[in-house]
């Protein structure tokens, strides 16, 4: 088969990766000379703790199966399985975390409840003041800012595999998969896969018109080196209020006994942070849902980022290096993983990974892939 990618973000670039693995010829077309939207500005952690039980924790599963065995072959693609820590304060706080360790898939998740002394055996860097951590063993990260690349370039080593950066796919033409990008060159073959990302307008509204995916807009930022090593992924019980897998009573009664901080509570914010390879720590983020974005970086939400990770590192914050923001797709449908759609013969459109696109495109893909047959 010839299959023609329309986008490089991970979505993309999942799928022409399993094109590639079952002996396909690829044509993936990009925009921008590279991705650089929600697939590079975001944590990389192949986030398996927090998934909600069904499809999105198998899919979860087997995408940390597949990172791990791409992350072999292509080692600059930064996969290491590092593990989260959730510090906890309070009973509160802490009857959550108790709660999750007791779900049937606990062993699954990875899940184990630490003292604050085996939290800290597990990962030094963690000095400040809890009372206990939920350790999900299954976590993992990559690097967003060079794994797509890392991919491209193994891809291009397979002799299969064609990349055309700065174009624009602009319709679909004839009766079968081919597209006419903005140099009017038209691209042919036996299937055509839209990964558009958080662009849902021009070509996919042609397409398939109003379809349920929003897109959500959030900050991140990142440090100069730590000068030591975050053993693990790091969260903070906010992020009990935001992951399906934390829904219990136990959640409940945090949320109506302890309320966010108010700066929190405005931006629907969550503590994640992942070091880089450089030593650099990623930190976010806030959540933003309500069309027109603001273009502007606010900067309480870091405020209060840094008073969080100071408080859980018990030291300073490494020198903010940069700050950003940045958009995906969500699919509004919570019974779907993703929006995977037939738009036209031959021509499907798959989009709307929310937060699960780092974690889960590599199975979103080999989905796709089985369901058309390759």
């Amino acid at each position: 088969m010839r299959v023609i990618v329309v986008g490089a973000g991970v979505v993309g670039t999942m799928h022409a990766w399993h094109a590639v693995e079952r002996g396909h010829e690829v044509v993936q077309i990009e925009r921008e000379s590279e991705a650089r939207g929600a697939s590079l500005r975001n944590f990389g952690q192949i986030w398996v703790s927090g998934r909600a039980d069904g499809q999105e924790l198998q899919a979860a599963l087997r995408a940390r199966e597949l990172w791990e065995t791409i992350g072999e072959r292509v080692p600059d693609v930064g996969f290491r399985a590092c593990g989260s820590l959730t510090p906890v304060r309070g009973d509160l706080e802490l009857a959550v975390a108790e709660a999750a360790v007791a779900r049937p898939d606990a062993s699954a998740r990875g899940y184990k409840l630490l003292t604050a002394a085996e939290a800290r055996a597990v990962n030094p860097a963690l000095r400040g003041a809890f009372q206990a951590a939920l350790w999900c063993e299954r976590d993992a990260a990559v690097e967003p800012r060079t794994a797509q690349l890392a991919l491209k370039q193994a891809l291009l080593a397979s002799g299969r595999y064609t990349y055309l950066g700065g174009r624009e796919v602009r319709e679909v033409v004839g009766d079968g998969a081919a597209v006419r990008d903005d140099h009017g060159d038209v691209h042919s073959g036996d299937a055509v896969i839209l990964c558009p990302g958080a662009a849902l307008s021009g070509l996919v509204r042609d397409l398939a018109g109003e379809i349920p995916v929003r897109r959500v807009r959030l900050q991140m930022m990142q440090t100069d080196p730590l000068g030591e090593t975050l053993t693990t992924s790091v969260a903070d019980a906010d992020s009990f209020r935001y992951y399906p897998a934390y829904a219990s009573g136990a959640l409940d009664a945090l949320n109506a006994g302890q309320a966010q901080t108010p700066t929190a509570a405005a931006h629907a914010m969550q503590l994640l942070m992942v070091q880089r390879r450089d030593g650099g720590l990623t930190i976010g983020d806030t959540h933003e849902y309500e069309h027109p974005f603001a273009f502007d970086t606010l900067e309480d939400p870091y405020e209060h980022l840094t008073h969080v990770v100071e408080s859980l590192l018990g030291r300073p914050l490494p020198t903010v290096r940069r700050r950003w923001a940045g958009a995906y797709a969500q699919c509004t449908d919570t019974t779907r993983l993703v929006h995977r759609q037939q738009v036209r013969d031959g021509v499907w459109l798959v989009t709307g990974p929310g937060g699960r696109g780092m974690t889960c495109s590599p199975a979103i893909a080999e989905t796709t892939a089985n369901e058309l047959g390759w």
